[in-house]
């Protein structure tokens, strides 16, 4: 990779094996069960490495108030596509939906506060993995699907300063 490391910006929330510094503190967290890679895949448990822009934010409503202006309220319906064979592919879409996809109104706490990358997305390449966000953990030191995962109270500290500029660089 030209270029690689990057150099991080001020801004940027850069992830390492301490855990995820962002904004002059070092928050614990987990990442992918299949540790980081830099050959991602749609169900390999890896966290892509690179840097992936800060492309959104949802929430749910009926739970925690919005965390910032610029947070999207979670539908009832609202799913995340991650079947390589969906013209939708790593896009949110609505049930019913013909494809396999991820709900992101959960019966847990999981995706109450979602930050989401710009991994493989907008346009994204089928089976190169889909969903990589930021969420709450199930507790300290459980890995996730691929997601980095953080207390909810480190999650809502961090929402509240994201601005358009910041990236998470993973390392």
């Amino acid at each position: 990779m030209s270029g690689w490391p990057p150099v991080p910006r001020r801004e940027d929330l850069v992830l390492s094996p301490r855990g995820l510094r962002a904004f002059g503190r070092l928050l614990p967290c987990t990442r992918g069960r299949g540790g980081v890679s830099g050959d991602k895949r749609e169900g390999d448990g890896c966290t892509p490495r690179g840097v992936h822009a800060i492309v959104g934010m949802l929430y749910r409503p009926d739970r925690i108030r919005r965390p910032a202006d610029w947070a999207v309220p979670i539908r009832p319906r609202d799913l995340w596509s991650d079947d390589p064979r969906d013209a939708d592919y790593n896009l949110m879409v609505r049930a019913p939906h013909p494809f396999s996809a991820e709900r992101l109104r959960r019966a847990d706490p999981l995706y109450d506060l979602v930050i989401l990358t710009g991994w493989n997305w907008p346009r994204a390449e089928r089976g190169r993995g889909s969903a990589i966000f930021l969420h709450r953990w199930r507790r300290p030191g459980a890995p996730t699907a691929g997601c980095v995962a953080l207390d909810p109270r480190d999650l809502r500290w961090l929402a509240r300063r994201i601005r358009h500029r910041t990236r998470l660089v993973v390392r």
